[in-house]
């Protein structure tokens, strides 16, 4: 998989839908953004990650210091463009002078590396694209199969796996749900259920969750589309695919998904 063409490339068509929208035209996506808001937004992405990279931050207290050093919100569309396009840039040219084993600072404790940076950014920019194109009424461009598949499994393999982290249990519900993308031919089955317990803080959890397990793909529901409709739906960017089978387990992968990726 290629991240640095796709954030290149999903950056690119970012940037020339948002050039001819409406800055001030909702996101339907992003409720109560406008198409400036998320033009800022990801240049604010771009610039963090790009200086994460650039500072060697490793520690939650390096962070602190980057988040108190950024600049100030440009205030007309031009000057939103032009920060968008500095920062992809040294977003772009930081990620290409590391390899994905070095050592960085990422928000997922089991995952600090330039890889795990590289691959979120491909998917962020991905769905950003999409929720530009939303804003300008336009109708999203398709998006590269393998690309799509992956960023199921990134949804499952990190998006995800935050809850597992603080010391939660997943209580099932219901058995697993088989998902497939019909289009690259690969399946993953998931258990859907809610994550309850004390985190070490002490702060109660009782919150709809999905965990990717181990196992044949053999279910007693289905959901299944192209890699495209599968990944747009876990990313809240589309319609909900086909779905088969048990309604307990598909309404608790519903709920798990319309909580939203944590």
């Amino acid at each position: 998989m290629d991240y640095m063409q796709a954030i290149s490339r999903e950056s690119d068509r970012f940037a020339d839908v948002l050039r001819e929208a409406d800055p001030t035209a909702p996101v339907p996506t992003c409720p109560g953004w406008t198409a400036a808001d998320l033009l800022w937004h990801l240049g604010e992405v771009h610039l963090f990650w790009a200086e994460v990279l650039r500072s060697g931050a490793l520690e939650d207290d390096d962070i602190e210091a980057i988040e108190q050093a950024k600049p100030p919100r440009p205030t007309d569309q031009d000057g939103l463009l032009a920060l968008f396009e500095d920062q992809t840039s040294n977003l772009l040219r930081e990620l290409a002078s590391r390899s994905d084993d070095t050592p960085a600072w990422f928000w997922l404790p089991t995952a600090k590396t330039v890889g795990s940076t590289r691959r979120m950014q491909a998917h962020e920019a991905l769905m950003h694209r999409i929720d530009a194109e939303l804003a300008a009424g336009a109708v999203p461009a398709p998006i590269d199969p393998e690309l799509a598949a992956d960023g199921i499994a990134h949804a499952f393999e990190v998006m995800w796996v935050w809850w597992g982290l603080m010391g939660l249990d997943l209580e099932p519900v219901g058995a697993t749900v088989t998902i497939t993308a019909t289009d690259v031919d690969r399946s993953w089955v998931v258990q859907a259920g809610r994550w309850r317990g004390t985190s070490p803080d002490g702060k109660v959890f009782d919150e709809p969750g999905v965990v990717l397990v181990e196992g044949p793909a053999s279910s007693d529901a289905t959901v299944s589309g192209t890699a495209e409709a599968v990944n747009r739906w876990l990313w809240g960017r589309g319609p909900e695919p086909d779905f088969s089978g048990s309604t307990v387990e598909l309404d608790a992968l519903r709920e798990a998904v319309g909580a939203g990726m944590n």
